[in-house]
This record gives structure tokens, C-alpha cells and sequence, in this order.
């Protein structure tokens, strides 16, 4: 009987995940390139965001993580939500992956709970607002009115 019911047991817990490999077979790339110098890619947003008036907006995550690949395409399908964040904001990503954990750079800031994770800057990289992305979940994506409401809740 303890066989059988830990059978059913394992069953029931690799199921969504097994209902979920095609999507992780897909995302074997993606828009975070571990060969990036963060500490670069923000000296020369924080120059952009002076010159234009905007804040800064980081994305740290990586190709791995199935939510940051949803997050990448909230913005690519979300054309107005998109324009919105860039008429505001200079937008940063930020890789974490076994490749490049890039625990240097993240170490200035406070400590990432979950991926992807989105920290609000001013102009002088100083940190505004630290903001899990798990609130703007819906469903299997992202609430356009959350990220919205974030996005207009934290422009200069």
C-alpha cells in the first residue's frame, strides 16, 4: 500500500512538470547573455538616464528561468506597456546563471528572493524600490494592469 500511494504521490508531483518540458525544451535561449559586464551595462544606463530624464529599471534573471522568458515576451507583446517602461525608464538586464552569477554586482544591491527580479534606480543608481515580479502574475503570464500601475507608480 506504501508503494502505491507513493507512486501516486510522485505521480501527482512530476506531473505539471513533465506537462511543462516541451516549454523548457524551448527556452534554451534567450535575451540574458552571460557575457555581459553588468557593471558596464549600468554605468552607461545611469549616463542615458541623466541625459533623458528617466530611472533606471533592472531585470535580473536568466535563460534558465522559464518566468524571465515570460516576462521577455510580456514586453515583447505588450507594445504599449513596452513604450511606456522605455519612455521612462532605461531598461537593464542583468544575467544570473551558473555561468555568470555576477555576485559582485548584485551584491550592491538587496538580495534577489526570486527571478526574474526588477529593481527601480534613479539617475545616480541609487535603489528606489525593490519589486518581485511574482505579484504580477496571472494566470501562466503577467497582469498588463499590474505592471502598468508599477510602471506608472515608479516613472520620474
Amino acid at each position: 500500500m506504501r508503494a502505491f500511494t507513493l507512486s501516486l504521490l510522485l505521480c501527482a508531483t512530476l506531473a505539471p512538470l513533465a506537462a511543462r518540458a516541451p516549454e523548457k525544451a524551448v527556452l534554451k535561449t534567450g535575451p540574458f547573455d552571460p557575457a555581459r559586464d553588468s557593471f558596464k551595462d549600468l554605468d552607461l544606463a545611469k549616463a542615458e538616464a541623466r541625459k533623458t530624464g528617466r530611472r533606471i529599471i533592472l531585470d535580473v534573471g536568466g535563460n534558465w528561468c522559464p518566468w524571465c522568458h515570460l516576462l521577455h515576451g510580456f514586453w515583447e507583446a505588450q507594445k504599449d506597456v513596452k513604450e511606456l517602461r522605455d519612455k521612462n525608464f532605461v531598461f537593464v538586464l542583468v544575467n544570473y546563471s551558473k555561468e555568470a552569477k555576477n555576485e559582485a554586482f548584485l551584491a550592491q544591491f538587496p538580495k534577489v528572493p526570486a527571478y526574474p527580479h526588477l529593481f527601480v534606480l534613479d539617475a545616480d543608481g541609487k535603489v528606489l524600490h525593490s519589486q518581485d515580479t511574482g505579484v504580477f502574475e496571472e494566470g501562466k503570464g503577467y497582469s498588463r494592469e499590474k505592471v502598468t500601475a508599477f510602471l506608472k507608480a515608479w516613472k520620474p
